[in-house]
């Protein structure tokens, strides 16, 4: 089955191809990459491009710096708002993880 918009992308690739602006392409010739997820290969190197990062991984950053300050930490009120911090930010991972897994 083909899809709807195929004849005017069609149109539009040969026209740009005239135009000379597929011409001396960054990886031209070559083949394309392999990607590990084809479904999220665009949003993939969007981020890339953008040098964007997924919520989860800057909390799981977070976290893991939190827990490094967290073992320098001698004072026992300066430790307990440190754990605070530390279960603030497991639980915003949890959420971000859990919403992830309900809306992909």
């Amino acid at each position: 089955m083909t899809h709807p918009l195929d004849s005017l992308i069609d149109q539009i690739v040969n026209a740009a191809a005239k135009r000379g602006e597929l011409d001396n392409l960054p990886g031209a010739g070559k083949p394309l990459p392999e990607v590990e997820n084809p479904q999220d290969a665009v949003l993939a190197r969007i981020m890339k491009e953008a040098d964007a990062t997924s919520p989860v991984v800057v909390l799981r950053r977070q976290i893991l710096a939190a827990q490094e300050k967290l073992k320098e930490t001698i004072n026992p009120d300066d430790r307990k708002e440190q754990m605070q911090i530390i279960a603030d930010l497991q639980m915003r991972l949890a959420i971000e993880m859990e919403a992830f897994r309900k809306y992909g």
